[in-house]
């Protein structure tokens, strides 16, 4: 019931601020234009982030159909509630405790549900922040889904004191999304293109402030 009632304060504070920001989009992998003919695609954005992700895919992804994936602990939850207010469906699979439910959960998802997107943040549910953690490549060497890196900054912005340092944007400030090039990864790799990949894929994410 509070995960609820707090999801509700959430979406009113995140709709409440968007209506003044000014959004502008890089798209460089052509996921936003409407003849696109990509399938399934894997979001990763770091966690610190998520506050305006709900209003980047109302804004320029809303035909994309999709889910998030999520942990199962209280803060999951108030993202589950705050996600279904804007269309966007959940997966609880995501723990420190369990990485491979997460992984199994995740990469069943995208196998029935061709059609459809999968949003994670890499470096969470716990962090270290803005360090990429392996599930995601593993998670696109397994399913054959590419991997499309969003960089997200504001041009004034609160940040909380919180592990991952996470942002909320200021009322009337610039906001840049950056949608980068997809990210295929191969069915076969060995533990250094893991590591390559991992470095390259980070600092992707970190090409923005």
């Amino acid at each position: 019931m509070k995960a609820k009632l707090f999801g509700h304060f959430i979406v009113f504070i995140i709709k409440a601020i968007s209506r003044t920001l000014k959004l502008s989009l890089d798209d460089r992998c052509g996921l936003s234009e409407e003849l696109t003919s990509e399938n399934s695609v894997i979001w990763a954005f770091w966690h610190s982030k998520v506050f305006l992700m709900p209003v980047i895919h109302k804004r320029f992804l809303s035909k994309r159909k999709g889910t998030v994936l999520t942990s199962p602990s209280r803060d999951g939850q108030i993202i589950v509630e705050v996600m279904k207010r804007f269309g966007v469906s959940a997966i609880r699979g995501s723990s420190n405790r369990s990485p491979v439910r997460a992984l199994r959960e995740s990469i069943e998802y995208l196998q029935s549900n061709t059609q459809s997107d999968l949003a994670i943040t890499p470096d969470g549910p716990r962090g270290p922040s803005k360090v990429l953690q392996p599930g995601v490549i593993k998670l696109a060497q397994q399913t054959g889904v590419p991997i499309m890196p969003i960089s997200i900054s504001y041009s004034k912005s609160i940040r909380l004191n919180t592990w991952d340092g996470f942002e909320i944007p200021m009322p009337f400030s610039a906001v840049t999304v950056v949608l980068h090039e997809f990210h295929r990864i191969s069915e076969v790799i060995t533990k250094k293109d893991l590591e390559d990949l991992s470095r390259d894929l980070e600092k992707v994410l970190k090409s923005l402030p």
